[in-house]
This record gives C-alpha cells, structure tokens and sequence, in this order.
C-alpha cells in the first residue's frame, strides 16, 4: 500500500504536467488559429494575382501578336526594298560600267574584271526574268564589247612584252646543260611577272565565261614568230662572231669554258671556213631548239588550258621547227650535190651534225611528246636522209679511189706522196672522229639486219671492213698509178713512199686500231711491201754495180803488161761505173723520201752496198797500169761515192 504522501506528490506532480501540457496545446491551437488566418490570407491574395494575370494575359497576348505580324510585315518590305535596289542595279551596269570598259583594261584588269562580271550577272539576271527587254540588248553589246577588249589586251601585252631571247642568254643555257663545270641554271624569262599573270587572268577569263578559243592561235602565233625569231638570232649572232672570233658566251660562261674548247671537224683540203661556220651554227640551233621548245612548254602550261597544251605546242613549234628541217634537207642537198662533183670531203659536214642530231634524238622525243605525228617524224626523217647520203657518199667515195685515173700529169715528179692517197688517208682520219656515227650510217643499209639487232660492234666491224676496202682499192690504184712512171726505181720510191705513209698514218691516228679488227696482219703487211719496194729501188743500182764486178776483169801478173784490150775493159768499167753514179745521183736527187727514218735508212743500206763493190773493185785495180792517166778514171774515191749517196732524194743539194 502506497504512503499517503507519496501519493498526493505523485498527484501534484502529475497535475503539474497535465497542467503543462495543456499549456503547450492551447499555445499550439493559438498558432494553428493564426496560420490558418495567414493561409486564407495569402490563398485571398493569390486569387486576386491569378485573376489579374489573367486579365494582363488577355490584354497582352493581341498585342503581341500584331507585333509579330507588324516585324514581318518590315521584313518583307524591306526584303522587298533589297530586291527592288537589287534589279534596279543590273538597269544601271551598262551606265555605270561604261567608262571602265570603254578606257580598256590596261593597267587595272581586276577593276575591268570586275566590272566584266557584273554586266555578265546582268545578262544572265534579264535572260532569266525579262528576256525581252531592251536592256538585254544594251548588256550583252556592252559584254561583246568588254570581251573584245580583252582579247585586244591579250595580245597587246603578249605582242609588246614577248622578244626574242637574246643569243648570248640561248648560248648561255646550252653551255650550261653541256658543260658540267656549269653549275647554275640559266634561266630562260620570257615574259615580266606582272604580265604574265595579267595574261594568264585574261586567258583564265576568256576560257570559263568568254567561251573563246582564239586567244590560243594568238598565243601560238606570237609567241611561234618569237621562238623562229630567237633562232635566227642565234645563228646569225654565231654567223657573225664565229666569223670574227668574237665571243660566242657571256663573260661569265666564257671564262668557265675557256678551258674546255668545242671539238670541230679537222680542216679538209680546200675547206670553206663559212662551211664549217654553218655546220656550228646548226648543230648550236639544234640544241637551241630543244631548250627554247622545253621553256616555251612551260610557258604555255601556265596560259593555256591543259588540254589544249599539245596541239597549242605543236602549232607553236611549227615555224621554227620546219625551218631547222629546211635547212637540214639543204645541207642533205648540199652534201648531194658535192657527191656529184666527186667533193667527198664536203659530205664530212653531215657527220658531226648527224651525231648531235642523233644524241639529241631523246631530248627531241621528249620535248615533242604529244604532238601529232607528222611533228615527232620530222626529226628521224632528217636522221635517215642524212643516214642514207653519208652511206651513199661512202660508198661513192670508195669507188673513185678505186676508179681514180692514172693521169700523167698528175703524178709527183720527184716520186713523193699522191695527192689521193693523202686525200684518202684525211678523209678515213676525219671519219675517225666520227665513228660511231659512220658504223651506224653503214649499218643502216644493211637489208640483212633489222634495225634493233645493230650493235657497237657490228657497226664497228662495218666501219672496219669499210676502211680496209678503202685501203685495199688504194693500194690497187696506187699499184696501177706506179706504172706511169717510165723509170721502175722511181715507181718503186712512189709505192715506197705512199705505203709509209698509209702505214704512219694508220699509226699515229689510231686507225690501224680499227683496221686490224677485220685484218690482223695490217701492220706487218704494210711493212712487207715497203720492204719490197725498198728492194725494187735497190735493184735500179745494179746498173752501177755491174760494172764493178769482176767478170772480164784480166789477171795481173806483176811484171807484165796489159793489153790493150785488158786496159780497154778496165777503162769501160771505170767509165761505166762513173757515169752511171753520176747519172743515178743527178737523177734521185730530185726523188723525194720525206720520211727521214725512210730516207736515212734506204741511203745508208744503198751507201754501204756500193762503197763495199766500189772499194773491193779499187783494191782490185789498184796496182793495174791500164792508163798513164788513173784520175782520169779514178774520179772518185770511197768516201766521195758515199757522200754522193747520202745527197740523194735531197732536191736542196
């Protein structure tokens, strides 16, 4: 049982917490009371602000939208107003472009360009909407009109500022691409930077609105007169310091080439100076042509559309090309007509151009790829008649050393060298120098070989049978030549000395390098019949010798005496052996031996044979009385005889 004070505090205690509670919840109902207030308060308000929006939404929304529809009406109309302003312009072009295209475009082509452009908008603007209109009409002359100009313009500069590139500068860039020592390029400026690219505006203009080609055959024309013209220049430039030994290259290209001099062709006989002028000048026009073609290539590339650059070159070319054919089908006549007076020295001209026609054959394929085929065969149509006269000349040649006739007049009096054999000896030299060209010139007619299968050495060996040919018939003629010759000792000397010289010819040239390809034995061969000829001159002494011999010379006994027909014979082989020294002296002196190995070795094997008879022969009769008078007879004494020996073949003597 709980105490009684215990239970009256719990109940206090108890009471005092109900009391606090219920504190709490009249402060809370206090404050639901006031936020319920608040909420009606601020729901009375939203209302009101709903409903005013409403009211501001209902009046704004009109609004707006006839605003939208008052922009657009503005976007229209100035849209309107643009296209109006628009229109209205391409009335005004042909006004307002009129003084432009009427000066011309000289000096402010992208002023005139851009003026061509908007009278071409205006064109293209009344043929779509109004072609009727008489503004159509006024557009398209004004467009004629500013095309025309154009047109003048193109060939205005290109005929003002296009000149023939001076020989010198030509010279110079052949120099350079030949000589290796030669490095820098040389280049070839036709045209001023400036105006190049106001050409290459105009030509670009005239081919994409223009619709005009004609600005191409002005291009080719002008600048075909330009490359012909350079040419000529060139040629005539050389014609004139060749002549004159003036200087053929820039200081500075000449004093790189001082050192390296161009081979020319050996002097022939009679050989005109302008010939070998104009052979030079050729060959240098060749190789002009190529550089010059290859730099106008370039040129064109820039200027004319691309597929319209090879039958543009081939055009451009024509001029000056046909002129180098011309003039090559001359010297291939030139070269026909010296086969007819028998001038095979004259040919010789063909070979050094037909060589630099031939190596330059590549360059000229190149340069002339693309063009039409009747231009790619000029060259290899030059190629083959020069081909075929050298061959024909060669031939020819061959024959008349052959046929030459023995003509008694024209023999050497003192026995020395023929004028056909050193003729022929030149030519085969000359021919030396060229001849990997000659080898292929004599291949080119063979009919047995098609034309892939020649070879160096199969050309090589034609060359070498041709010259051994050559040799063969001059030897045969020289043979039949010898036989005008009355006296046998000086036939002999003739054939002595034409062998030596064929032989030392052969030897100091290199050619017997070439004849011994088909003929092995050449050298000893030549030897062999010098020798034999020195042996048929030894024979013509045998007349003076005779007379030293000792057939009927009578046997001495000492003491006793001769008779008159002992001392008869003695005195006749005196007589005998005297006078024909005398006469064989007089006579060889005036023969010639000019080689003076030859010379000195023929006089001393003659001296040495006639002093050992002559002296055996004095030894014999040097105690014989068969005169009282012994100088009478014994003229001479050893040393004397080979004195007299050793002045033969000495017309100076």
């Amino acid at each position: 049982m709980i105490p009684t004070e215990d239970a009256s505090a719990r109940k206090r205690e108890i009471e005092e917490k109900l009391k606090q509670e219920q504190e709490t919840l009249s402060f809370i109902r206090e404050n639901l009371e006031k936020s319920d207030q608040l909420t009606n308060g601020m729901v009375s308000i939203l209302s009101s602000f709903e409903s005013r929006l409403m009211q501001l939404e209902n009046s704004i929304i009109p609004v707006h939208k006839q605003t939208e529809n008052l922009q657009r009406l503005q976007e229209n109309v100035d849209q309107t107003l643009s296209c109006m302003d628009h229109v209205i312009s391409y009335y005004h072009v042909a006004k307002d472009t009129d003084r432009i295209i009427r000066e011309g475009p000289t000096g402010r082509l992208d002023e005139y360009l851009a003026s061509i452009a908007k009278i071409q908008k205006a064109v293209e603007y009344f043929q779509d909407n109004n072609p009727d209109s008489p503004e159509l009409n006024t557009v398209k002359s004004r467009l004629e009109k500013g095309k025309e100009l154009l047109e003048a313009e193109f060939r205005g500069l290109l005929t003002r500022y296009s000149k023939p590139v001076p020989p010198v500068l030509i010279l110079d860039a052949i120099g350079a691409d030949e000589d290796l020592e030669l490095q820098e390029d040389v280049v070839l400026e036709h045209l001023p930077q400036a105006v190049l690219h106001d050409i290459i505006c105009i030509g670009g203009w005239l081919v994409e609105y223009g619709r005009n080609q004609d600005f191409m055959t002005v291009y080719f024309q002008i600048r075909s007169s330009q490359l012909d013209r350079s040419i000529k220049g060139l040629k005539e430039h050389f014609r004139k310091n060749s002549a004159s030994s003036g200087a053929l290259y820039s200081p500075a290209v000449q004093a790189k080439r001082k050192d390296t001099p161009t081979k020319k062709l050996p002097k022939r006989p009679g050989k005109d100076d302008a010939l070998d002028v104009e052979m030079d000048s050729y060959i240098h026009c060749i190789s002009a042509f190529v550089k010059l073609a290859q730099s106008e290539y370039a040129l064109l590339s820039e200027v004319i559309p691309e597929h319209h650059h090879k039958k543009t070159f081939d055009s451009l070319i024509q001029e000056a090309l046909d002129g180098l054919m011309m003039e090559g089908d001359n010297i291939v006549g030139a070269a026909r007509r010296a086969i007819l007076r028998h001038d095979y020295s004259a040919v010789l001209t063909i070979f050094p151009i037909l060589r630099h026609l031939k190596s330059n054959k590549a360059h000229f394929d190149a340069t002339l790829q693309g063009t039409a085929a009747g231009t790619k065969n000029k060259l290899p149509a030059l190629i083959t008649s020069m081909e075929n006269i050298g061959a024909k000349a060669l031939e020819e040649f061959a024959d008349s050393i052959k046929n030459d006739p023995d003509k008694e007049y024209n023999m050497p009096k003192d026995g020395t060298v023929h004028e056909l054999t050193s003729n022929a000896i030149l030519f085969l030299q000359q021919l030396l120098d060229f001849h990997e060209t000659a080898g292929a010139m004599l291949a080119s007619q063979e009919s047995t070989c098609s034309s892939g299968s020649f070879t160096s050495d199969f050309n090589k060996r034609l060359l070498s049978a041709y010259i051994c040919k050559v040799l063969g018939n001059l030897q045969l003629n020289l043979l039949s030549k010898s036989k005008v010759y009355e006296d046998s000792a000086l036939s002999a000397i003739f054939l002595h000395n034409n062998y030596n010289y064929i032989l030392k010819s052969l030897q100091k040239s290199d050619l017997i390098q070439l004849v011994t390809v088909t003929q092995k034995r050449a050298e000893s061969s030549y030897r062999e019949l010098i020798e034999q000829q020195i042996h048929a001159y030894q024979r013509s002494w045998l007349k003076v010798t005779e007379h030293l011999s000792e057939r009927n010379l009578p046997a001495f006994q000492p003491g006793a005496k001769l008779k008159d027909k002992e001392r008869q014979v003695i005195k006749d082989k005196f007589k005998g052996f005297n006078e024909g020294l005398e006469d064989l002296c007089k006579i060889q002196k005036g023969w010639a031996v000019p080689d003076k190995e030859q010379r000195d070795l023929i006089r001393l094997a003659q001296r040495r044979e006639v002093s050992e008879a002559y002296g055996g022969f004095l030894r014999r009769c040097a105690n014989l009385p068969f005169t009282k008078n012994p100088e009478k007879y014994h003229k001479y004494g050893p040393d004397e005889v080979g004195a007299m020996i050793d002045r033969l073949f000495d017309t100076s003597a």
